[in-house]
């Protein structure tokens, strides 16, 4: 496929979260990520595997399930920012939903690390031509909620970025932790994206003050209103 022939027949946003994804899977065949893959990750009650699986999973393999199922055709889809400031009760790792998260993650990743970037690998190029034909207007339903194909991919690049700084992180790469990183950095443009969609997010749970009080008075921020994950 002509990666630069189809970016011009891609909205902006599809091809951002094609350039994120396709980092993620540079990640995902890195040498480090098998040698470690036993091993546990930054993040508590994760497994370096399981990470590796749950960025697979909500990286890549969740845009082809939602788009194989109907289009719900809501006259009122969310935001991106929206879908973020539904989440409730991330900060305790027992919560139903982050056990949730990491029993779908561990479903992923059990069938070991060279099945789940075989899977995310074909999984993308089919999504690389399916992005250029689907429509502007089509949504998808996640966690029951309508919401816009390419705003549904902003909440990817979310996903993307968050998790792959983690995974990094986990394996021995990234800045200041290996002279050799075979990982390219994550583009600005999507790492900006995501961060425009935590922010949206932020100002839907709290609140146009409580996000400029944070970003300019962190003494005041008595609600922690930017940690939206």
């Amino acid at each position: 496929m002509d990666h630069d022939l189809d970016a011009h027949r891609l909205s902006p946003v599809r091809a951002r979260y094609l350039a994120g994804a396709r980092t993620a899977l540079e990640l995902l065949a890195a040498r480090e990520l098998a040698e470690r893959w036993h091993d546990a990750s930054v993040l508590e009650e994760f497994g370096v595997a399981d990470l590796a699986g749950h960025l697979a999973l909500s990286g890549v393999l969740l845009v082809e399930v939602l788009l194989d199922a109907p289009d719900p055709q809501s006259p009122e889809p969310i935001t991106a920012g929206q879908y973020f400031a539904g989440f409730e009760g991330l900060d305790d790792v027992d919560a139903p939903l982050n056990i949730a998260v990491r029993e779908r993650s561990h479903a992923v990743a059990v069938h070991g690390r060279e099945h789940v970037l075989a899977e995310a690998t074909q999984t993308l190029d089919r999504l690389a031509d399916r992005l250029v034909d689907e429509p502007p207007r089509r949504q998808v339903a996640s966690r029951g909620l309508p919401i816009t194909l390419d705003e549904f991919l902003r909440t990817r690049c979310v996903e993307l970025a968050v998790h792959v700084e983690d995974l990094e992180l986990s394996v021995g790469l990234g800045p200041g932790l290996s002279a050799a990183d075979p990982v390219p950095d994550l583009p600005d443009d999507v790492v900006a994206d995501a961060v425009d969609v935590l922010v949206s997010a932020a100002l839907t749970r709290h609140g146009a003050a409580a996000v400029l009080r944070a970003l300019s008075r962190r003494e005041r921020d008595t609600v922690q209103a930017l940690r939206v994950l």
